[in-house]
Formats: structure tokens, sequence, C-alpha cells
């Protein structure tokens, strides 16, 4: 291995230790407690070091969205992977969408809250974030309904999925029922 390869390997290394520990760190304690010195601190490196690799906080945030788009397109490939039939598949989606949004709140943050400085929705817009997009409409696209555009439904279905990820985590809806929503969810928008 050559000399510029190790430096590009151990890079690489420090920026993934940088980035998961953002994120644990967001996890554990909110977004709010993500401090270049408090991450210097905890990977044991210096502020110049992470400065290097990240210009500050924003970029870490988009980062770590990045990394949790290709994680939640991954979630929700595999709920649809062994759905039988559109009605399904789209089921699992929300439910697999909802799960990823509950179980990673300061990611889902990350992603949707926050400004990271990331592009949506443009020609820009990063393939990790374009990739969770067509997760998305690769289920909802087929139950669009007849002269409905897939991708402007996709858009709807999901902005729906947002609302109830967000209202419920924020306390504004009773978990209990977020079976019974996602089931009003698919009844109601999608054509199956």
């Amino acid at each position: 291995m050559s000399v510029q390869e190790r430096k590009e390997r151990e890079r690489a290394g420090r920026e993934r230790l940088i980035v998961a520990t953002a994120r644990e760190l967001a996890e554990q304690q909110g977004w709010d407690a993500v401090t270049t010195r408090r991450l210097a601190e905890r990977i044991e490196y210096s502020q110049p070091v992470l400065y290097s690799h990240f210009r500050g906080k924003r970029e870490i945030i988009g980062a770590v969205a990045l990394e949790g788009a290709a994680e939640m397109a991954a979630a929700l490939r595999g709920a649809t992977a062994g759905a039988d039939g559109p009605r399904a598949r789209v089921t699992a989606l929300a439910r697999a969408y909802l799960d990823f949004a509950e179980g990673n709140p300061a990611v889902y943050d990350a992603m949707f809250r926050l400004d990271g400085g990331l592009a949506f929705a443009r020609e820009d817009t990063p393939e990790p974030l374009k990739d969770a997009f067509a997760a998305l409409l690769e289920s909802l696209g087929e139950v669009a309904g007849d002269g409905v555009h897939p991708g402007l439904f996709t858009e709807v279905f999901w902005a729906a999925l947002h609302g109830l990820a967000t209202l419920t985590r924020a306390g504004r809806l009773p978990p209990e029922d977020a079976g019974r929503r996602v089931e009003l969810l698919v009844d109601r928008l999608a054509v199956v």
C-alpha cells in the first residue's frame, strides 16, 4: 500500500469516526450537544483536525443525513421486498418509514429538520437523498392512480408519513393508534 493510499484510508476512517461520534452524541443528548469542542474531546483529535474534514457542524449534520438516507432506503427496500402485492408493499413501506423515524430521531432530524447544507429535489441533490426518494417511489408509484403523476403522489404520501412521524414524536398523536393511522393512510390515498 502506498503512503498516499494509507493517508486516504486514515482520513476516511477519521471522517467515519467524526460522523459516528456526532450521531451517537446527538442520539444521546440532542443536536445542541454536538459541538466541535465536544467532538474533538470524544474522538481525541484536535478541533483543527475536525475542521480539516468538515467546515463545521452544518457539514457534519449533512454527512449524518446522507448516511441516514442510505440506511432509510435500505430499510424501506428491505421491508417491501417480501411483501405480497401493492397494498402489502405500501403498508410495509409506511411502517418501515415510521419505525426508522422513531428509532433514529437524531438522524431523522439531520435528514429533514436541520440544515445540513444539502439540496433536495434539485439536479444537484446528493445521490443518497435521491435514492431514498427512489425507495419510496418504487412502491408508491404503482398505487398513485390513473392520471396522477407517481412522483407527485410519492411526495404527498411522504409528506403524510413525515407529518405522522413528527407529530407522534412530539407527543401530539397517541402512539397506540399508529397502526390504525397507517391503515387509514393506505386506504384513503393509495389505489390498491
